[in-house]
């Protein structure tokens, strides 16, 4: 059996959960608390973090980048990394905007601030993060709606990894009740095509002790 060790609001580890079942490869996942720094975990992935996949053959492969690309490599049935070279870098400049630019200006200051601290137990969230987290969402959200008008998906006329990384940033928020969706139609709207597929059920299943995602969040028709 193929497993993915993830944790449940990890954006990082949703991207790759719906990259597994775009491309119907069957998987098991497993929590990893990575707090834990389990000897175990950390044979497989030194650097204890999530999420990292271990094939049937016993392969592990960390970090979602990595995994995004072994993915597409091993099984390239369902391309996910566009067809040609030109679409291929803008795949590539995409997923490592949402995972590096907006990972950073947005993910980290609101589900950083107020989910991942409260987790580990390292006090209330800072206020000016929290200020930078909003003042960054708007903007990303804007742009997220002017490649969708422009083009059928995130990156081009197919869907794409850059699809999947953003939405599973946006899944993670929008979890936590972070994203005001009236004021961004076009993205809503994206994003309402993206988590109406198939690949989508899991992650919009899951569900985290003791917070409550908004009524929409599992709405396919928001």
């Amino acid at each position: 059996m193929r497993y993915l060790y993830h944790l449940p609001l990890s954006p990082h580890c949703r991207k790759i959960r719906l990259v597994l079942s775009e491309k119907r490869l069957p998987f098991e996942l497993r929590l990893e608390k990575v707090w834990e720094h389990r000897p175990e975990y950390l044979d497989l992935n030194p650097a204890g973090t999530v999420p990292t996949l271990v094939e049937d053959n016993g392969l592990a492969v960390p970090e979602s980048g990595v995994i995004g690309e072994y993915l597409e490599e091993a099984y390239p049935d369902t391309p996910l990394m566009g067809r040609t070279l030109a679409e291929r870098v803008e795949v590539r400049r995409l997923v490592a905007w949402f995972d590096g630019k907006f990972a950073a200006e947005v993910t980290d200051n609101l589900l950083g601030e107020k989910f991942m601290k409260r987790l580990l137990g390292r006090g209330n969230p800072d206020a000016t993060a929290l200020r930078a987290g909003y003042a960054a969402l708007g903007p990303h959200l804007e742009y997220i709606g002017w490649l969708s008008e422009t083009r059928k998906w995130l990156a081009g006329a197919n869907i794409s990894m850059a699809d999947f990384a953003a939405a599973a940033h946006l899944s993670a928020l929008d979890y936590i009740g972070e994203i005001e969706w009236s004021g961004v139609p076009a993205a809503k709207e994206w994003y309402a095509r993206v988590k109406s597929r198939p690949c989508f059920r899991g992650v919009l299943s899951d569900r985290v002790s003791g917070v409550i995602p908004p009524p929409h969040y599992a709405d396919l028709d928001f």
